[in-house]
């Protein structure tokens, strides 16, 4: 007898070809330097990728942004109450090396590029990392970029501001050179139209408290997300690449908090660099971040080469 099981797909998917049909003529308002400029220190993203794969993507957000403004103008009507501006929250998620930071800052180049010129404001999750003082007094610091090492209260209060439309919200800035948050340094967020936020765990739910009384995570403030998808194998091997390029440049500045991986001996550096994947970033991914791929509302699967092969659009 033919089982009457239905299965339900929550995803569109794309091919690289089918999806870069959706185009549907838009202008690439980006050159080959812009690109350049742009991409992360190891991200091999070609002008012709961006056109294919990043083009479609911000003419489907510009509808996703057009639909968000009209529910919010009939709320305000129903309501009766000023019709203010709500800002538009992309989430960005991936693994490490994953081209987190590439796709966020090509999407924002293409959204500031619409006919309507909007306001796009771009930060990371990394300036809301607790300082390695505190990481290291609550035995943290070898889970750095886990859940549990982020001050998520400043987070959710920093979203809540934004699209409460609070104007000149700071967020910590973090540094790169020095791993670490930088006392009293900010940068200011003003009401932007669009803000894209970039992070590692910004689309996890986190935990259900037991007192029943509601409570809000950094995912219930994204208006659309995006998913950067590859496999373990990949990941690896591209974090090891750039580390390499790391290690041949910034960890060479002598007030890199890395510094002395350039100056040990291949090997050794290169032993670290696997340790820091098995036991920090491979764990994390498993555990916390791939879990949220299926909250995402656009899935970008990359192949070994780093170019998005498939995409996936989440119907409901």
């Amino acid at each position: 007898m033919a089982s009457n099981k239905l299965e339900f797909n929550p995803y569109h998917r794309f091919s690289k070809a089918e999806w870069a049909q959706y185009r549907d003529g838009e202008p690439m308002t980006l050159s080959a330097a812009d690109i350049e400029r742009l991409r992360a220190l190891t991200d091999p993203i070609s002008l012709a990728e961006a056109e294919e794969i990043y083009l479609p993507v911000s003419r489907l957000i510009s509808f996703y942004v057009e639909a968000a403004q009209a529910v919010h103008r009939v709320s305000t009507r129903f309501l009766n109450t000023d019709d203010s501006k709500v800002p538009f929250i992309i989430g960005v998620a991936g693994s490490v090396a994953s081209g987190k930071s590439t796709t966020s800052r090509i999407l924002r180049a293409l959204l500031q590029r619409w006919r309507t010129s909007p306001k796009v404001e771009l930060v990371t999750t990394d300036g809301f990392l607790h300082p390695n003082a505190v990481l290291d007094q609550r035995g943290l610091a070898t889970r750095k970029g886990f859940p549990e090492s982020y001050d998520r209260a400043a987070l959710i209060n920093f979203l809540s501001d934004i699209k409460s439309g609070k104007p000149a919200v700071k967020v910590p800035v973090y540094s790169h050179l020095v791993y670490d948050v930088i006392p009293d340094e900010f940068i200011t967020i003003d009401r932007p139209d669009i803000l894209i936020v970039e992070g590692l765990n910004i689309l996890q739910p986190g935990e259900l408290g037991k007192s029943g009384r509601p409570l809000l995570f950094a995912s219930d403030f994204i208006d659309f997300s995006v998913y950067i998808d590859a496999e373990e194998s990949d990941l690896r091997e591209w974090f090891m690449v750039r580390f390499r390029a790391l290690r041949d440049s910034a960890f060479t500045d002598p007030k890199s908090f890395f510094r002395r991986l350039a100056e040990l001996p291949t090997d050794e550096a290169e032993s670290f660099a696997m340790g820091a994947w098995d036991n920090i970033n491979l764990p994390n991914l498993r555990d916390n971040i791939a879990p949220t791929r299926s909250r995402a509302t656009l899935i970008l699967k990359k192949g070994s080469n780093h170019a998005v092969e498939e995409v996936a659009l989440r119907r409901i």
